[in-house]
């Protein structure tokens, strides 16, 4: 065998060789320890199709075998059959051949959660909140492993039949969609929030992103824009190369960028701005958060390292790895995690050490004490080890126990659907608010439906009656505890009016958005966001944003 005369060569060269020859032999016995794997897992394969009592589906097994073991790696490296080839593609490019609507399961019911602008869906009347009921004769009520995503794409210009069951509406409605090429961009929201701050929403990294915030720059330049908010948050990242040109739109020609560093040293690379840029001076704040990754915190970590912007928010998300797509057999693909990546300050900004695991498989954040420190172009001290921490450090919200369990159990969304159907037209979305008659409204149909939930503290009382059992303290205190809980006892009707803000922040998002798609539930959000707060502060007081980027 092939393996063998190679072994043997190996063991001669060792002789000769001393160290060289030991280690091409430690690499050798690892690929004859490969071949006999795959030996074994083809012979296992083989006696369960021919003796298993059921019938065996070869393409399901191997995809299953496959993804456990990517699964012991790290979570972007991933296998992609054949029939994922299109659901890759459109990861990538961010086009798909489709009508334009983003359907989710809600209690056994394929429902609109989302009509995307201009697309086949909101031309032919699809409404946010319809029940697709049938696509094209499918039912999807008897059809429990129809896929009505896949079902609504196909061939441009082809038309799709839909039979949706509409709020309001006794009888089911029927629409005919003609598919057509769909197009997510990566920047939904753009426009001046001031008379002179523009604000640019870059929500993804596929291939047509640089040349999308570009134009938004260019066309909010036009309008009098003379400070920018770029917001990051809630980016899972993308193309290496759209964060680079991105990044090239507000630092010099020639400026380094990032560098990728791996096992295979041919491609280990230092990228750099390619193009002159847009503009070098306009004052600029990066909105992140702790869903801020990859491409996202190369664009939030390239501006702060070359002190160009203040990152306002929360830390990023920490994913300093990158992947290749590899080419397999079949027409199949695996992307691969094949390097991380460094920004010009030197740091790494990989948050999960996926090379070391723990006994049960998990694995930790790296540990502040091994965490090192960096300088930005100014002198200002940076850390590597664990995304980015923006310069103006905003607390994230967190949500009333009563907001958390409206929302998961969709009754904000289905109070907006009723709203609709009540109402023809609402305000502009920035303008845009529920009366306290309307909210008093919500409070009362919301009255019968199930919703309920734990607070922390009671479930913390929960935790401290079981440790009082458990250490024999229980008889002393249970007194004391009733009492506690019975206090501490959640009323529905009470956190209503306690959290009413919050609450109706929530549903005027949620409204505006039924209304206004997705320019609606961003331009809704303006009022009550935190960051966009802070980030409008900042450029209000100039003197403070310079002294920010100096480090004092």
């Amino acid at each position: 065998m092939r393996f063998s005369k190679r072994l043997t060569l190996l063991a001669s060269s060792a002789l000769v060789a001393g160290g060289i020859g030991f280690f091409s032999f430690k690499t050798d016995d690892r690929f004859f320890e490969i071949a006999r794997n795959l030996d074994i897992y083809a012979t296992l394969f083989k006696e369960l199709n021919l003796y298993y009592v059921d019938e065996v589906n070869p393409n399901r097994m191997v995809k299953t075998s496959i993804d456990a073991m990517l699964k012991n790696l790290d979570p972007y490296t991933n296998f992609f059959a054949e029939d994922e080839i299109e659901d890759y593609m459109t990861m990538t490019t961010g086009r798909y051949n489709g009508i334009g609507a983003l359907i989710g399961q809600r209690q056994g019911k394929s429902i609109v959660l989302m009509v995307y602008e201009g697309t086949p869906a909101e031309k032919s009347g699809l409404q946010i909140g319809d029940e697709v009921i049938k696509v094209d004769g499918v039912d999807l009520k008897t059809r429990k492993d129809a896929d009505p995503g896949k079902l609504l794409k196909g061939q441009n210009n082809t038309a799709v039949k839909l039979t949706v069951r509409r709020f309001g509406q006794k009888d089911p409605v029927d629409l005919s969609v003609i598919r057509d090429v769909v197009k997510m961009t990566n920047v939904p929201y753009y426009g001046m929030i001031t008379e002179d701050v523009g604000y640019i929403d870059l929500k993804d990294f596929t291939a047509t992103a640089s040349r999308e915030v570009r134009t938004a720059y260019q066309e909010l330049k036009g309008k009098g824009m003379k400070k920018l908010i770029l917001d990051v948050r809630e980016n899972p990242g993308g193309l290496l190369n759209m964060a680079i040109d991105i990044c090239n739109i507000f630092i010099s020609k020639d400026s380094e960028v990032v560098t990728t560093k791996g096992k295979v040293t041919e491609w280990n690379k230092t990228y750099t701005a390619m193009n002159p840029p847009l503009d070098l001076d306009m004052p600029i704040v990066v909105l992140t958060n702790s869903h801020s990754a990859s491409a996202a915190e190369i664009v939030s970590g390239v501006i702060q390292d070359y002190d160009r912007g203040v990152l306002i928010g929360q830390r990023t998300y920490g994913k300093g790895l990158v992947q290749t797509t590899r080419e397999l057999s079949f027409n199949t693909k695996l992307k691969i995690t094949t390097a991380k990546y460094y920004i010009p300050s030197g740091r790494c900004i990989q948050a999960i050490d996926y090379s070391h695991r723990n006994a049960d498989g998990s694995v930790g954040k790296i540990p502040d004490s091994l965490k090192t420190a960096f300088k930005t172009k100014a002198g200002r001290v940076v850390y590597d080890g664990g995304g980015v921490l923006p310069d103006v450090v905003i607390d994230a919200q967190t949500p009333s126990p009563v907001a958390l369990s409206l929302t998961n159990k969709g009754l904000i969304f289905d109070y907006a659907v009723k709203y609709r159907h009540e109402h023809a037209s609402i305000k502009p979305a920035r303008e845009f608010r529920l009366t306290d008659a309307e909210y008093t409204d919500f409070t009362k149909w919301v009255g019968d439906k199930e919703y309920d939930y734990t607070t922390q503290v009671e479930k913390d009382l929960g935790t401290l009656e079981a440790s009082a059992k458990k250490e024999k303290y229980f008889d002393q205190i249970q007194d004391q505890l009733k009492s506690l809980k019975t206090k501490m006892s959640h009323s529905k009707d009470a956190d209503l009016s306690t959290f009413r803000t919050e609450l109706k922040t929530l549903l005027e998002q949620e409204i505006a958005g039924h209304y206004y798609l997705q320019k609606g539930l961003k331009e809704a959000s303006f009022a009550t966001d935190p960051e966009m707060k802070a980030a409008l502060d900042l450029f209000k007081d100039m003197p403070r944003y310079g002294t920010i980027l100096k480090g004092k």
